[in-house]
C-alpha cells in the first residue's frame, strides 16, 4: 500500500482525500488495546524489532499456506490485502497481483471468510479500500472481520478526518484501526493520526505509490522519528522497505518495518510459500541482528 490520500497535504490528491460514503466529524478518544497492539508491545518490550509481510489474498491456491508459512519464519503478524479492482494507491507489482487474484475468482468476502478457519499464530491485518467498506456498511464490514478473527484494518484512502464512523464500528467489533501518517503530515495532524490509530502506526516511508526502491529514501528515518516523538504505539515504516538491508537500517530507527512488493514480486514470481518463508526468515534475521 502507499501513502494515504488525505494525508499528502500538497501532494496533488487532494481530490482523493474525501472517500465516497465517509462520514466527517470527531472520532473515538478511548484506546483499549487489542490483540494486535498487545502482540506488538510484547514483542518490544522482549527487545525484538517488529516485521510485518504483506500479502496479497487469493494470489494462488496456496495463499493461506503463504500467510501461516511467513508468520512461521518470524513475521510478528501479517498483514493481508484484499484484492480491488481500482487500487490507485498501490504500484505496479501488487496492482499486478490484486488483478491475479481477482481473474482466478477471489472476492473480498472469500479472503475474509477463508481468515476465519486460517489457523495462524500471530494477528492479522487486512488491507484494503473505503469503497469496499462503504459497500458493505461499516458495522457489517466490522462484525464481519471480527468474526473471521481479523485483529485490525489498514484503510489508506481513509484519513483521520473521515474515519469517525468506520473507527467508531471498529472499536466496538474489537478491530483495530491502523492509521497511515505521510512524509509531508503537518505536526499537529501527526499527533491527531498517533492518537487515534490502533495496533501501530503506519509510517510511510516515501511519497508515491508502493513499489521496490534501491536505497531507502530519507524520509523514511524523518517520519519514523516524527511519530515515535508523539506515540508510544509501536512505529513500524513500509512503503519503499525492499530488503533485509534496507529493513535493518530503517529498524536502527523505528520499531519495525512493513514489507510488501518485494515480497510479493517473488510470489508473483512463483516463489510459493517456501520461498516466501525464506525471504521473510531473511528479514528476519537483519533486524534481529541489527
Amino acid at each position: 500500500m502507499s501513502a494515504p490520500a488525505g494525508d499528502l497535504a500538497g501532494a496533488g490528491l487532494d481530490e482523493l482525500a474525501t472517500p465516497p460514503g465517509a462520514v466527517t466529524g470527531p472520532v473515538a478518544a478511548s484506546h483499549h488495546p487489542g490483540a494486535l497492539e498487545r502482540a506488538l508491545r510484547a514483542r518490544r518490550e522482549e527487545g525484538r524489532k517488529l516485521l510485518v509481510p504483506y500479502v496479497t489474498g487469493g494470489l494462488g491456491e496456496e495463499w493461506l499456506d503463504t500467510v501461516r508459512a511467513v508468520a512461521a519464519a518470524g513475521a510478528d503478524a501479517v498483514e493481508i490485502g484484499i484484492p480491488f479492482s481500482d487500487p490507485v494507491m498501490d504500484g505496479p507489482v501488487i496492482q499486478a497481483a490484486s488483478q491475479r487474484a481477482l481473474e482466478a475468482g477471489a472476492t473480498p468476502p472469500g479472503i475474509v471468510d477463508a481468515l476465519r478457519g486460517a489457523d495462524v499464530d500471530v494477528p492479522l491485518a487486512v488491507m484494503t479500500y473505503y469503497n469496499l467498506v462503504a459497500h458493505a456498511g461499516c458495522r457489517r464490514m466490522a462484525s464481519t472481520l471480527a468474526a473471521s478473527g481479523v485483529a485490525a484494518a489498514i484503510l489508506p484512502d481513509l484519513p483521520v478526518d473521515e474515519a469517525g464512523e468506520w473507527a467508531a464500528e471498529a472499536d466496538a467489533a474489537g478491530v483495530e484501526t491502523v492509521l497511515l501518517a505521510a512524509p509531508t503530515t503537518p505536526a499537529d495532524r501527526l499527533a491527531r493520526i498517533c492518537a487515534r490509530s490502533r495496533g501501530f502506526v503506519y509510517a510511510v516511508g516515501l511519497l508515491g505509490v508502493t513499489g521496490e526502491r534501491s536505497t531507502l529514501g530519507a524520509s523514511a528515518a524523518t517520519i519514523a522519528a516524527r511519530c515515535k516523538a508523539v506515540t508510544d504505539l509501536p512505529v513500524l515504516v513500509g512503503v519503499g522497505v525492499s530488503n533485509a538491508s534496507q529493513a535493518r537500517e530503517i529498524c536502527a530507527v523505528a520499531d519495525g518495518v512493513v514489507v510488501g512488493s518485494a515480497l510479493v514480486r517473488r510470489l508473483l514470481e512463483g516463489a510459493g510459500p517456501e520461498g516466501a518463508a525464506r525471504f521473510v526468515g531473511e528479514l528476519r534475521q537483519a533486524i534481529d541482528a541489527g
